[in-house]
């Protein structure tokens, strides 16, 4: 009897460690300064209080592309069981970086993948993102460029020489890609856009970039479809201040908006449970000094373990 007892509790430790090994936790991947020095990494439990990893320096140093940043870095974990992660390696390139990683320790050989190159006078790519398509088992990745006089619309309302669309690939293995195609384009200059599956529809945050007379907020977009038919968009969710960089996460029935208040110097978010009323929640952040704009994902206990012993 003492015996069963005994092995009851072993049993039962055991599964308490296993459970705890796999419960979910939430990393945010983000940039410092100008990129050049790579993928910074901080992690939380709550979605509000937010701690670096390894001391705040580089888990990868950028290689791709002439300039060599690593700025915007996006990271979900694919179909496949990997992380892959797509950044913005220029101002000025036509090209995206991509890596992908079993631990987000070791990372495969980085690429730039050269999505705008068929277009001679694109200007950039901007802030890409990625969506696992589980229906379709394949990858679309999303990003801003200009390409001067394209759309007429905005060209005068924005920064300088730049009015954005948002532009798309798909690919199934990041060997062979789509050609680029319109995402988004409502007539007006748009970066930075993220999207998250919610039951049957796609949201998009986006950034209304305009700049005469001045937006620089947060709307949503809705699509029954990934690849396109988005909606206008909608008022301005975040408040009179400029903000840039969303990344969204659901903690139960919360939506959290997470964004970089760029003139500010600091962090901020609002949440919301029905995706129209919004709380500014800003005051409730604590962010690691000089953090810009990532993504935040999930990934269980056992991989957070291996990151802090980095």
């Amino acid at each position: 009897m003492k015996a069963f007892v005994w092995l009851f509790f072993l049993l039962a430790q055991f599964l308490i460690v296993s459970a705890q090994k796999n419960r979910s936790v939430y990393l945010f991947s983000y940039f410092k300064g100008n990129g050049e020095d790579g993928l910074h990494l901080a992690y939380s439990k709550d979605g509000l209080s937010w701690q670096a990893l390894k001391n705040d320096s580089s888990f990868l140093r950028p290689t791709a592309g002439k300039d060599k940043l690593m700025r915007d870095p996006c990271i979900i974990r694919g179909g496949d069981g990997l992380f892959h992660m797509v950044w913005t390696v220029s101002w000025n390139e036509k090209t995206i970086g991509y890596a992908s990683s079993k631990d987000l320790v070791h990372w495969s050989e980085q690429q730039a993948i050269p999505v705008m190159e068929h277009e001679p006078t694109a200007l950039n790519c901007w802030a890409p993102e990625i969506f696992y398509d589980a229906a379709k088992k394949e990858y679309m990745i999303y990003w801003a460029t200009t390409i001067p006089g394209r759309f007429p619309k905005g060209d005068s309302a924005g920064d300088n020489k730049y009015n954005h669309r948002m532009y798309y690939v798909t690919t199934k293995d990041f060997r062979s890609f789509s050609k680029a195609a319109i995402l988004y384009d409502q007539g007006f200059n748009v970066i930075d856009a993220t999207i998250q599956k919610n039951g049957s529809k796609f949201i998009m945050f986006l950034k209304d970039e305009t700049r005469y007379p001045p937006q620089k907020n947060l709307r949503i977009a809705t699509s029954v479809s990934l690849t396109g038919g988005y909606s206008a968009p909608s008022a301005p969710i975040t408040g009179k201040y400029w903000a840039e960089g969303p990344t969204v996460l659901k903690h139960g029935n919360q939506w959290i908006v997470y964004f970089d208040k760029y003139t500010q110097h600091q962090y901020g978010a609002i949440s919301s449970t029905d995706l129209v009323n919004w709380t500014e929640i800003s005051d409730k952040l604590v962010m690691p000094k000089g953090i810009r704009h990532g993504t935040v994902f999930q990934i269980k206990q056992k991989e957070l373990l291996l990151l802090m012993k980095q």
